[in-house]
């Protein structure tokens, strides 16, 4: 045990909170070692030292111990053989107790982890009224737990990677056998297994991995912390992939009307699902455009308001010394920094100082005569519309879209909204995640799955999984 142990000790050595804990049985020593604070303690000691001290208080010769040992007879706890001394010092360090046994070879090491968790709560990105109210933790046994409480199924099958030469951290990735993609999954399992990183914190960094040689600010990958949709998604034949350490999962391949999709669409009735869902992509596009077409109409195209509302935005705007494009930049600027500082002052206050800030300081604008009143109402609709998108990413894709499509309006009027916005659509048009066309079913055009895009039909209109996601399988339920 001599050489198992000084190495062990060398790899240790600043480890000050490894515990060496030595038994002596029928004369020979056995050393437990562990990190204490990230193992079971009480596994610990009633199912790996106290059989110890009880085989060393047994009137047994040695060899009938080791026979013993390798029937697997003396502890209550399943333990196994380790001969590599790298993956036993990694063993040591990722919350494993190894037994060194004195003039033998090799070790044995029981699987009693307990990292610090906190209990599954709701979710607090994904709100819903109707559904589930659990969302994923930190800790990844948990989440694959309740992937498998949705899911009852043999066919949900499990790849586990170990990602980061610091953090060594648990990567799995979760399909059903028989619906996915088979290329889709492949791919995935070639970036993955070519990436080389110091430590993964987040599932953006495996994102990152996986998007190389995509150049775009539109979100690839949709990002979920809610069970329910990822088991949705799988049954769709789409791919998911937990991460120890983070309460989020993320789905591929995916696309543009899917993250505007929320998972109570599901929840509710056809109608009320397919009514919030155009509701949602009108104010999306909102979102995106409204300031530049205010601008670009106000300051080259004013024929086309009406009288009345052309003379109410002309007075309100007789004493503003700015152009009405350095008018909107102050305003969006402005609230996007309350809008990020309401999201970085602590919880109970950063609501109240996003919109109660946002309120005095477009009011004292207006006031002051430094922005009109038009422009604050036009500013404050946007803001309001990007709320209403469901995927955190992909609304902040849209508010960095709002300023080159805001610039091109100022300065080149509607040909300039035009022409970025055909651009924008012509980049979207092009992109394909993972081999997966990211505006199918409008580019190219699928009338099968426009059943569940804009608007939900009701279920029993939707027999078949999207072309999108799956080429296998695609009978959703029986056919009557």
């Amino acid at each position: 045990m001599s050489g198992i142990l000084e190495t062990i000790k060398d790899q240790l050595e600043g480890c000050s909170d490894a515990v060496y804990q030595s038994i002596s049985v029928h004369g020979h020593t056995c050393l437990l070692i562990y990190i204490p604070s990230i193992i079971d303690s009480k596994t610990l000691h009633e199912s790996i030292a106290l059989p110890l001290k009880t085989e060393a208080e047994a009137k047994l010769e040695w060899p009938n111990f080791l026979e013993r040992l390798d029937q697997g007879i003396v502890f209550p706890i399943q333990y196994l053989k380790a001969f590599d001394l790298q993956k036993i010092v990694d063993m040591i360090v990722a919350g494993k107790v190894v037994l060194c046994i004195e003039d033998l070879p090799y070790v044995y090491y029981f699987e009693i982890t307990q990292y610090q968790k906190r209990s599954v709560t709701e979710s607090q990105n994904e709100l819903v009224v109707i559904g589930p109210q659990e969302a994923f933790i930190e800790d990844i046994e948990t989440n694959l737990s309740l992937i498998r409480h949705k899911i009852k199924h043999p066919d949900l099958k499990t790849i586990h990677y170990t990602i980061g030469k610091y953090t060594k951290t648990d990567v799995y990735v979760v399909y059903i056998e028989g619906l996915y993609k088979k290329e889709v999954l492949a791919e995935i399992k070639q970036k993955l297994d070519e990436i080389d990183i110091d430590g993964i914190l987040g599932i953006s960094y495996i994102s990152e991995e996986l998007r190389k040689g995509n150049f775009t600010p539109f979100p690839l990958f949709q990002y979920t912390e809610r069970p329910d949709s990822v088991a949705a998604s799988l049954m769709e034949g789409r791919i998911g992939i937990l991460q120890d350490g983070t309460p989020t999962a993320m789905l591929a391949p995916t696309s543009f009307f899917t993250m505007l999709q929320s998972s109570e669409d599901y929840y509710q009735s056809f109608y009320a699902a397919s009514w919030i869902r155009i509701v949602r992509f009108l104010f999306s596009i909102i979102s995106m455009i409204l300031p530049s077409l205010y601008v670009a109409i106000t300051t080259f195209h004013p024929q086309i308001i009406p009288p009345n509302l052309l003379i109410t935005i002309a007075s309100a705007r007789e004493n503003i010394p700015f152009s009405a494009l350095t008018e909107a930049l102050i305003m969006e600027l402005t609230f996007e920094a309350l809008r990020e500082a309401g999201t970085r002052i602590p919880k109970p206050v950063g609501q109240t100082v996003s919109i109660i800030g946002g309120i005095v300081i477009g009011q004292a604008a207006v006031q002051a005569g430094i922005v009109s009143a038009p422009m604050v109402i036009v500013v404050s609709i946007t803001g309001i519309a990007t709320y209403i998108i469901p995927h955190y990413e992909l609304g902040l894709t849209f508010r960095l879209l709002r300023f080159p499509l805001l610039v091109m309006g100022g300065t080149m009027g509607l040909l300039g909204v035009y022409i970025t916005a055909f651009l924008i659509y012509g980049h979207l048009a092009n992109l394909r995640p993972l081999g997966a066309p990211y505006l199918q079913p409008v580019a190219p055009l699928v009338l099968q799955d426009w059943k569940d895009t804009l608007a939900r039909f009701p279920s029993n209109f939707m027999k078949k999984r999207s072309n999108l996601y799956t080429d296998r399988n695609k009978r959703r339920q029986k056919e009557k």
